[in-house]
């Protein structure tokens, strides 16, 4: 049987590359102003934003370095040299210190920008997360406490940036607001599902519709434990987020730079090149991450019962409601629960993983992007007597995959446009 797994990297790496700030920024960047550039970046593609940003205007337009100032809060591990733009590595999936010193660094900026200057905000996947500023009242120990009971949850990301853009001083649309004598333009690489702006790094720049009583009935409909002082907060009219007409917008403006399709379908073209017939699922795809896996393994065990040759790709974030204290993300576990339906089947092989080259994980560069599997995973299973459906039910992919030795591991990519899931169907 033909290796599929380079084959199989190279489809992941279109995708990746597809989305890399250095790619795909310096067209978007707009001409200097008449006063300063501030550039303020938050994500796991911030370094790498504010690094281009920093080529474009220095280096091909000759800006003063005088002109240019600002800070970018990025993931550990995700930094890269700047000059100019301070770069502070901070916490994700929880937040950290270093998110909430970078977040208020960033609220002091936007609050000195003047009219005539421009303040540049660089979005990418992970923003929520770095950028860490509590709203009066609630501690920051309570803010992390909140943001672990919505990850454990399974609650969608929508869900999830809901509820902390309504407990926080700079998401949905405050950081706009402390910048609004600037112009304000905000560059974003979307890694949402049908690429929301007041979802991409919760909204910061930009009018927010959800609500406090929307904030409220998630904590409701997910039983989360939280402290007195969060439902306050949720409680207080003065806490609700910018809402359209809001004068923080009259000068601000938001584009999208990079979105999941565009990366789903390079990941397509290499596919198609490879001699696939393709079925395309959608760069938007949600739900359970082991139920998403059931699904795709019924078309692939569909596909190769009737001779086919065929690509089944997908794109979008797939949640996990953890029940048993194994590690692994959300592609994790889909690869897992895809290997333990298809482990009798020969000819299918897959990779599933997070274009930011960490999957769930504990917040380090060298956390695993997620994992392959194909006839030599299924060999390993057997000859370990590996149980899928106990690690399974012990949300335990990573030590499953550490023993097969099928964990992807890619390190920090620089971008962020959500998940690529690849099932390669061989004919019989």
């Amino acid at each position: 049987m033909t290796d599929r797994r380079p084959l199989l990297r190279a489809i992941f790496n279109a995708a990746v590359a597809a989305a890399h700030p250095e790619v795909i920024l310096s067209a978007h960047l707009p001409p200097p102003p008449k006063g300063q550039v501030i550039c303020l970046a938050a994500g796991k593609g911030a370094a790498a934003l504010a690094a281009s940003a920093e080529r474009h205007y220095l280096d091909r337009l000759g800006l003063q370095p005088q002109r240019l100032c600002g800070i970018a809060t990025t993931r550990h591990g995700h930094g890269v040299p700047t000059r100019r733009i301070r770069v502070v590595e901070a916490g994700h999936p929880v937040p950290d210190e270093a998110g909430l010193n970078g977040a208020e660094e960033s609220l002091r900026l936007a609050g000195s920008a003047e009219a005539g200057d421009l303040l540049l905000v660089l979005l990418s996947g992970g923003g929520s997360a770095n950028w860490i500023a509590p709203i009066g009242g609630v501690s920051f120990a309570q803010k992390q406490q909140v943001t672990r009971a919505l990850l454990r949850s399974g609650a969608p990301i929508g869900e999830i940036n809901t509820v902390r853009k309504h407990l926080s001083r700079i998401k949905g649309g405050r950081l706009a607001r402390a910048g609004k004598r600037a112009e304000i333009v905000t560059l974003a690489i979307s890694d949402v599902p049908r690429d929301d702006p007041s979802a991409i790094a919760s909204g910061p720049t930009v009018p927010d519709p959800t609500t406090l009583a929307d904030a409220r009935a998630i904590v409701a409909k997910y039983d989360l434990v939280v402290d007195d002082a969060v439902r306050r907060a949720l409680d207080d009219p003065h806490n609700e987020s910018c809402k359209p007409g809001d004068p923080a917008f009259a000068h601000a403006r938001f584009e999208l730079i990079a979105r999941p399709r565009q990366s789903l379908d390079a990941a397509i073209g290499i596919a198609r090149e490879a001699g696939y017939d393709v079925i395309d699922l959608g760069a938007d795809l949600e739900g359970e991450a082991r139920d998403v896996a059931a699904d795709h393994a019924r078309r692939a065990l569909a596909a190769r019962a009737q001779g086919k040759r065929i690509a089944i790709l997908s794109g979008g974030e797939l949640t996990v409601t953890v029940r048993g204290q194994g590690h692994g993300g959300p592609n994790q576990e889909y690869a897992l629960a895809l290997a333990n339906l298809l482990k009798d089947t020969p000819g299918i092989s897959a990779l599933a993983a997070d274009t930011d080259g960490a999957d769930g994980g504990a917040g380090s560069a060298s956390d695993p992007a997620g994992a392959i599997i194909d006839q030599t995973t299924f060999a390993k299973m057997k000859s370990l007597s590996l149980d899928a459906t106990a690690y399974l039910a012990n949300n335990d992919a990573s030590a499953f995959f550490a023993a097969t030795g099928d964990l992807l591991l890619t390190g920090p990519t620089l971008t962020n446009v959500n998940d690529i899931r690849v099932i390669l169907v061989e004919p019989k």
